[in-house]
C-alpha cells in the first residue's frame, strides 16, 4: 500500500493484518458471505483458483463463497502458498464497522481440515538445526498430536528417518538453507541437508526461536508440565530448541496454543533399522519408480481398513524396530489372527466402521468443530464393545493386552447416542443436529417454531378466504422478513388493514399488525433454539474432550489391531511364514519371493486370464561365513529381483510382519544399503556415475558387520576397465581381512569378478540359471551355485526385437572378440591392467568398422 493512499476503515483492518503476514501468504478477508482477496493477492488468487478478477476503488479484488472456502484453500496450498484467514467476530450492524481478526494461517504442514489431508498418510512439520553438537530435529503431526525430537552427531543417521517421514513443510532458522546450499559440489553434511530440503516447502524463523532454554520452556508450557522427566527427557536436551521453534510456528499459524499436544518422545537412531534415502528409492519402499503407492512395498503390505492403521503401517516402515521383545509381540499377534481366520475377519469387518478418532480429536481440540466429527466419535464408540469382546476370545496374552487397551466409555457412548441425530449436517450453522428428546428446553423452542410455521400456513389460508384472492401468498426473505404478497391484478381486493411494505414488478407486498407480532415471536424462538442447540453442542464437545486421552490411547490400540489383522490376512492369502528373529549374524531364507512382484504377477495373470507362478529362491548369507554372494547371469534373468527380495524380506521381518518364504531366519540388521539402478542428478551437476559413486561411498563409509548391502552393477557407469577395477576393489573392501563383514549381495555382469572366490574365502559365486534351445534362451529364474558361463546379451537383444541383421553382425563381432580377449588372472589382489591391442574384424557389407 502506498503511503499516500487513503483507505476506508475496513481496508485499514485489512492492511493491519496483511502487513504482518509472512511472505508468500494469501489473505482471505471475510465480508458477509464471501472471503475477499485484494490487490496482489486477488491477482495471484484469480490465476490459481480460476475465479473472476474485478476492480473496486481502483484496486483489484476477487472473492470466493464462505461456505465453499475449504476447497479453494486446498488449491492455494497445493500451489505452494500459505493462506491467512480473517473472520468476522460479530454480527454485522448498520452503520458500524464489523470487528475482524486473524483466526488461522494455513500452511502445508499445519493444515487440519479433513479434505486437505490424505487420510492414510501423516502430515509432518519438521524443524531442523545443525551445529557443532550435531543435527537437531523435531517433527510434529499437528493433525494427530504426534511430537518427537532427536539429536545425532552424524546427520547421515537422522536423514533416513526424516526422509521416510516425507515432511510437508520444513522450519529453519533464517539464512540456514542459504548456508547449506553454499557448497553444492562437495559431498558434505551441508549438501546432504540441502538435498533433503530441495523441493519441499520451507518456512524461516529468526534464529533466536531455536535457542534451547526458551525452547524447553515453551515445550513444557504447551504440554502443561513443570518438567520433562516424565517423558524421559532432560531440560538440557539439545534438540529442545528446534522443538520450541516448531511449537512457536504451529502456535503462530493456529493463532492459539496447539491443544492436542500431550506428550513428546525422543527418537534414537540407534534403536531403529536405518534405511538411507537412496535405498528407500531403489527398493521402492514407500512409492514405486512411477511415484505411486501401487507397486511399492507399502502398497503390497497395506491391507488396513482404517486411516489410522494405514498411517501406523507407514510409521513402522519409516522406523523398523531393533527391539526383539516388541517385534515378537507383533509377530505373535499376527500369528494368533492367522490361526483363527473366521474371528479375524469379523474383527476386521467391525474395525472398518471405526472413524479416524485421533484426527477428529485434533480438530476438536484446535477449534475446528462440526457435528459430523462428533458423529464419528459416536460411531467409533458403538464398535468398541464388539471389538473388545472379539479380542478376548483369543488365548494369546499379547491379544488380551491389546483388548485391555480399548477403553469402552459407556457413559460417553450413551450421551452421544442420545444427544445426536442419526443423520448429521456437515456444518454447525446448518443446525438440526441435536436429537429430539435430549433436551426439554430445546424441544420446547423447536415446538414454538413448528407451531409458528403452522400458524403461517393457517394465516395464508384464512386470508385467501377473507379477501377472495386465491393466489395470495405469505412469504419470507432475509431482507424484509415475513410479508403477504398480492399480484397486481388483485390489488383492488386488498383489505384496509394491510400496510404496504414493498412494490415489486409483479405486485405489492404487505404486512399486518398480527403478522408483525408473530414475526417477532418467530425470530425470537428461532434465535433461542439455535443458541440452545449451539450450547448443547459445545457441552457435548467438552464431554468428548474430557475423555481425549482415553480415546487417543484406544485409537492407537485399534490402529495396531488393524495393521496386525491386515498382515494376518496377507499371510493367509500369500502363504507367508513367521520369521525367526535373533541376535545372530545369519540371514537365511528358504523359498523366498518378492512381495511386490508376486502380487503384480497375479494381478496381471487375472487380468489376462493366464496363470502365474513366482519362482522362489533360497538365500544364506552371514557376517562370518558366506558373507559376500556374487551373483552373475544374463539381463532379465532375475538378478535384480532376487537381491531386492532379500532386502525387502529382511525389512518386513524387522517391522514384525510375516514374510513371503517357506522359512526365514533374520539376525537383526542395523542398516540396509543398496546401490541399484542408474540415475542422473543433473540439477546438482552429478552424472549417473557420480551418483553411483556417491551412494557407494556412503555404503562403504557407514556399513557395519550387522548391515545388509545389496549392490547391482557397480561400475557400469564408466569405461569397462575402470568399472571392473572399481567393482573389484569394492568387493575386496567389503570382504576385508577381518573375521566378519556386512552381509552383501553383489549382482554383476563382470565375469572376471567370479575369480575372486579363489582368494576371498567368504565370497560365494551364485548365478541365475538359463536354458538354451536352438540358440534361444529360456529364463528359469532359479538362483544356483556357481558362476554364469556368459552374459547372453545378444540373445536378450533378440528378445527385445533388434533387427535380425544387427543380431547377426553382433554375433560375428562377439565371436572375434572372445577369440582374441585376454583372460584376467587373480594372481594379484586386483585385475592387472591389460595392454590395449588391436583386434582386426572384417567389416560388414556397406560398413567401415575398425574396433580397437
Amino acid at each position: 500500500m502506498a503511503k499516500s493512499e487513503k483507505v476506508t476503515p475496513m481496508m485499514q483492518q485489512y492492511w493491519e493484518v496483511k502487513n504482518g503476514l509472512p511472505p508468500n501468504t494469501v489473505l482471505l478477508f471475510r465480508l458477509g458471505d464471501f472471503y475477499e482477496l485484494f490487490h496482489s493477492d486477488a491477482e495471484q488468487g484469480s490465476k490459481v483458483l480460476g475465479i473472476t478478477l474485478t476492480r473496486r476503488n481502483d484496486y483489484p479484488m476477487a472473492g470466493i463463497p464462505f461456505h465453499a472456502a475449504e476447497a479453494y484453500v486446498g488449491k492455494l496450498l497445493a500451489a505452494g502458498l500459505k493462506v491467512a484467514i480473517v473472520d468476522q467476530l460479530e454480527a454485522p450492524q448498520p452503520g458500524k464497522l464489523v470487528k475482524r481478526a486473524l483466526t488461522r494461517i494455513l500452511s502445508p504442514g499445519t493444515t487440519l481440515e479433513a479434505n486437505q489431508l490424505a487420510s492414510e498418510r501423516n502430515r509432518y512439520l519438521v524443524a531442523l538445526d545443525w551445529n557443532k553438537a550435531g543435527l537437531h530435529a523435531a517433527w510434529l503431526d499437528l493433525s494427530t498430536g504426534e511430537f518427537q525430537l532427536a539429536t545425532d552427531v552424524e546427520p547421515e543417521r537422522l536423514l533416513p528417518v526424516l526422509t521416510a517421514l516425507d515432511p510437508a513443510e520444513l522450519v529453519l532458522a533464517e539464512e540456514t538453507l542459504k548456508e547449506w546450499r553454499a557448497h553444492p559440489h562437495e559431498h558434505t553434511p551441508h549438501r546432504a541437508l540441502a538435498a533433503f530440503c530441495a523441493g519441499r516447502a520451507v518456512s524461516e524463523l529468526p534464529g533466536y526461536h531455536f535457542e534451547a532454554a526458551p525452547g524447553a520452556r515453551l515445550v513444557m508450557e504447551t504440554l502443561g508440565v513443570l518438567n520433562l522427566q516424565g517423558f524421559g527427557l532432560d531440560a538440557q536436551h539439545p534438540a529442545l530448541g528446534v522443538a520450541g521453534a516448531l511449537v512457536h510456528y504451529a502456535s503462530e499459524n493456529l493463532c492459539a496454543k496447539p491443544e492436542n499436544l500431550r506428550s513428546i518422545r525422543e527418537y534414537r537412531s540407534s534403536a531403529a533399522l536405518l534405511v538411507d534415502p537412496a535405498t528407500m528409492r531403489n527398493l521402492e519402499i514407500f512409492q514405486s519408480a512411477r511415484g505411486t503407492r501401487e507397486g511399492s512395498l507399502l502398497g503390497a503390505m497395506d491391507a488396513t481398513v482404517t486411516a489410522a492403521g494405514a498411517r501406523l503401517l507407514e510409521q513402522f516402515l519409516a522406523s523398523p524396530a531393533l527391539d526383539l521383545v516388541e517385534l515378537h509381540r507383533r509377530q505373535t499377534c499376527v500369528g494368533a489372527f492367522v490361526a483363527s481366520p473366521v474371528s479375524a475377519r469379523q474383527l476386521h469387518e467391525d474395525l472398518g466402521r471405526v472413524r479416524d478418532v485421533v484426527r477428529i480429536l485434533g480438530r476438536l481440540q484446535n477449534r475446528l468443530r462440526n457435528p459430523r466429527e462428533l458423529g464419528g466419535v459416536r460411531d467409533t464408540l458403538e464398535q468398541l464393545p464388539a471389538l473388545a469382546a472379539g479380542l478376548r476370545t483369543f488365548e494369546a496374552p499379547e491379544i488380551a493386552a491389546l483388548a485391555d487397551r480399548i477403553e469402552d466409555l459407556p457413559g460417553l457412548r450413551d450421551t452421544l447416542r442420545r444427544g445426536l441425530r442419526e443423520e448429521l449436517p456437515a456444518k454447525l450453522e446448518d443446525g438440526g443436529f441435536i436429537a429430539t428428546g435430549y433436551d426439554s428446553e430445546l424441544d420446547r423452542l423447536l415446538s414454538l417454531t413448528r407451531d409458528n410455521q403452522h400458524w403461517l400456513s393457517e394465516l395464508e389460508r384464512t386470508e385467501q378466504e377473507r379477501t377472495g384472492i386465491r393466489n395470495l401468498k405469505v412469504r419470507y426473505n432475509g431482507a424484509f422478513g415475513y410479508f403477504i404478497e398480492v399480484t397486481k391484478s388483485n390489488l383492488s381486493l386488498v383489505p384496509e388493514d394491510y400496510v404496504r411494505k414493498q412494490t415489486t414488478v409483479n405486485g405489492e407486498r404487505f404486512i399486518t399488525e398480527s403478522l408483525r407480532q408473530k414475526e417477532k415471536e418467530i425470530f425470537h424462538a428461532d434465535e433461542n433454539a439455535k443458541a440452545r442447540e449451539q450450547h448443547l453442542f459445545t457441552d457435548l464437545v467438552q464431554q468428548v474432550l474430557a475423555h481425549a486421552d482415553s480415546l487417543r490411547a484406544t485409537a492407537q490400540a485399534l490402529a495396531e489391531l488393524d495393521v496386525f489383522l491386515g498382515w494376518a490376512a496377507a499371510a493367509r492369502e500369500w502363504d507367508y511364514c513367521r520369521p525367526v528373529l535373533d541376535e545372530s549374524d545369519v540371514l537365511e531364507i528358504l523359498e523366498g519371493r518378492h512381495p511386490v512382484v508376486e502380487q503384480m504377477m497375479k494381478r496381471d495373470a487375472l487380468a489376462h486370464g493366464g496363470a502365474h507362478r513366482f519362482v522362489p529362491n533360497d538365500t544364506l548369507v552371514t557376517a562370518s561365513g558366506p558373507q559376500v554372494l556374487l551373483i552373475t547371469g544374463p539381463n532379465m534373468a532375475g538378478k535384480s529381483t532376487y537381491i531386492r527380495q532379500v532386502a525387502l524380506i529382511t525389512l518386513m521381518a524387522q517391522v514384525g510382519a510375516w514374510v513371503p518364504a517357506r522359512s526365514c531366519r533374520v539376525g537383526l540388521v542395523d542398516r540396509i544399503f543398496s546401490r541399484v539402478g542408474a540415475s542422473d542428478d543433473l540439477a546438482r551437476g552429478a552424472s549417473t556415475f557420480m551418483v553411483e559413486m556417491n551412494e557407494t561411498a556412503n555404503i562403504l563409509n557407514n556399513a557395519t558387520p550387522r548391515s545388509l548391502i545389496i549392490l547391482d552393477e557397480i561400475g557400469r557407469g564408466t569405461s569397462t576397465y575402470d568399472g571392473l577395477s572399481i567393482a573389484w576393489a569394492v568387493v575386496e573392501h567389503l570382504h576385508r581381512d577381518h573375521a566378519q563383514g556386512p552381509r552383501t549381495l553383489f549382482a554383476t555382469h563382470y565375469q572376471e569378478l567370479t575369480q575372486l572366490d579363489k582368494h576371498l574365502d567368504r565370497l560365494t559365486n551364485l548365478s541365475v540359471a538359463v536354458k538354451e534351445w536352438n540358440d534361444e534362451i529360456v529364463f528359469v529364474r532359479r538362483v544356483v551355485p556357481g558362476a554364469a558361463d556368459r552374459s547372453y546379451g545378444i540373445q536378450v537383444a533378440r528378445l527385445a526385437g533388434l533387427p535380425r541383421e544387427v543380431i547377426g553382425r553382433a554375433s560375428e563381432i562377439l565371436a572375434r572378440l572372445e577369440s582374441e580377449e585376454a583372460v584376467v588372472t587373480v594372481s594379484a589382489p586386483a585385475p592387472k591392467a591389460r595392454p590395449r591391442k588391436s583386434i582386426q574384424i572384417a567389416p560388414a557389407e556397406d560398413s567401415q568398422l575398425n574396433l580397437f
